[in-house]
């Protein structure tokens, strides 16, 4: 039974997310060198069974699993300076080990990076439904489009494809996949009747239930009909973290769950209401979307031990890996521009999103190179909370109350001790202040992120429950029932 205490009235529930990457360190620059550091230990199952263990029924919604599909090469024109700084490589795939994580826990959702780029709406489609089965629906899906030359080289495009074509085919991508997902196999299409009066040679799927969904577009040809079972929420929860006019736009339409960046609180609101007012424009309800961001959080027994801790962690944080990162994000070469070049002056295909963060309209000042990537609390550009586990939580609750957010993706600077803290002293306080969503057992990761004014409904005849579906006003529904597809696939 479940002991805990619901949130406060008129308190919501934070989106919890740990936020990292299957590599030998996200964007905790030269943190993998630190004594109490195991995230070195990406490559190995037991790692991440270990950290799921952790996370699962601790208060954590979400284990968000970032990628990227080659080395980071700009800086220099070359992998010398990540490589030897360990800056997110090697790498290895986030996907694969998915299942292995969803093995040991019960709770937790797993929301895995994969890019619309270089994949295939079939292939991909079947991978996520499996995942959603392995996981009794707890899979995600952050879609992204990939923004590195070094991938497009190594995957036989040469050069990336243009900004704007890149979301152009995901968008297709994704029609093709929620037709797959939601129009192609009806509930109850699989019957499993071993032998009965009604059919006496058994049956084991009804074919007047599955349908082609007869797709043809500029990018993707694929009549169907799809080749999988529906899975507990047949769609993963889609999040997106789109920063160029193109990518918000994307993300407005499609996004259950939105990471959005902004260079202060102001550029934080300005962002969610913008992208509100798109998702508004698309049909949508205004609570659609939540918005996450990602935060790092030095905490300990007192004020004074997590300040101690961040002092430590500063000795470790390799600015010159920041910079190696940036070029990357940016497809810029920062080692040809001196630090004090005017961003504004810059351009860029790839991570125009990250730019926009620092332009006086977006920002309201004049940033340079050295502002943007040498921060003044020395380890990197996300939002940084220190002190006890009280101090974090009133100051998390009066943050999200004053940016409009619903919830965060919660960096590790070490992993697991990064996460080890947060659970042992903040989550109790976030808990008293009615921000940890109650303890409601095992469920679908769409329906556990639903409002807790709007409990789950029961599931009737096999079907999916309500809140285990994209909502009625999301786009998949639309872009499912849109396929002339035939009545059935059984013989005339």
């Amino acid at each position: 039974m479940n002991s805990r205490p619901p949130p406060r009235p008129g308190k919501k529930p934070i989106l919890l997310n740990a936020f990292t990457m299957n590599a030998a360190s996200h964007v905790a620059y030269g943190l993998w060198r630190h004594p109490e550091d195991q995230h070195y230990r990406h490559a190995e199952l037991d790692y991440w069974q270990t950290l799921g263990r952790l996370l699962d029924g601790s208060g954590f919604d979400n284990l968000f699993i970032a990628d990227a599909l080659g080395l980071l090469d700009t800086y220099g024109g070359n992998a010398a300076a990540s490589l030897e700084r360990g800056v997110q490589s090697p790498l290895t795939d986030p996907l694969l080990v998915a299942s292995g994580i969803a093995a040991v826990t019960e709770q937790l959702g797993i929301t895995i990076t994969v890019s619309t780029t270089y994949e295939h709406p079939w292939l991909l489609a079947r991978k996520f439904t499996t995942l959603d089965h392995a996981t009794n629906g707890r899979i995600g899906w952050n879609v992204v489009t990939s923004q590195l030359e070094s991938a497009a080289r190594n995957l036989g495009l040469g050069t990336q494809l243009d900004h704007d074509l890149r979301y152009e085919r995901a968008e297709e991508f994704l029609e093709v996949a929620y037709k797959l997902w939601l129009a192609s196999w009806e509930d109850g299409a699989v019957v499993r009747d071993k032998g009965s009066p009604a059919h006496p040679d058994g049956l084991y799927t009804d074919p007047t239930r599955v349908h082609a969904i007869n797709h043809e577009g500029r990018f993707f040809r694929v009549p169907g009909p799809y080749i999988s079972e529906p899975s507990p929420q047949r769609v993963p929860v889609l999040m997106q973290a789109g920063g160029s006019p193109r990518g918000v736009a994307f993300a407005a339409r499609h996004a259950e769950v939105i990471f959005v960046v902004g260079a202060n609180d102001d550029a934080l609101r300005r962002n969610i209401a913008r992208t509100k007012a798109l998702a508004t424009a698309e049909g949508r309800a205004p609570d659609a979307i939540q918005f996450v961001t990602s935060v790092a959080v030095v905490t300990g027994a007192t004020d004074e031990q997590a300040q101690q801790k961040l002092e430590q962690y500063r000795e470790y944080f390799d600015f010159q890996g920041a910079v190696v990162h940036y070029a990357a994000s940016t497809n810029i070469d920062f080692s040809s521009y001196g630090p004090e070049t005017p961003i504004r002056q810059l351009d860029t295909q790839s991570g125009r999103g990250l730019l926009n963060l620092f332009t006086p309209e977006e920002s309201g000042r004049e940033w340079t190179l050295r502002d943007a990537l040498a921060p003044a609390d020395g380890l990197g550009r996300s939002r940084l909370f220190v002190g006890s586990g009280k101090t974090v939580a009133l100051a998390l609750d009066q943050w999200l109350d004053d940016t409009g957010l619903d919830g965060i993706n919660l960096l590790h600077l070490v992993s697991p001790g990064s996460y080890t803290d947060f659970i042992e002293h903040v989550i109790p306080e976030l808990r008293r202040l009615g921000r940890i969503r109650p303890d409601t057992g095992s469920g679908t990761l769409r329906s556990r992120l639903a409002s807790a004014s709007h409990p789950p409904t029961p599931r009737v005849d096999g079907a999916a429950r309500n809140n285990d579906l994209p909502a009625t006003h999301h786009p998949s529904h639309r872009l499912a029932t849109a396929s002339n597809r035939p009545a059935s696939l059984a013989k005339d």
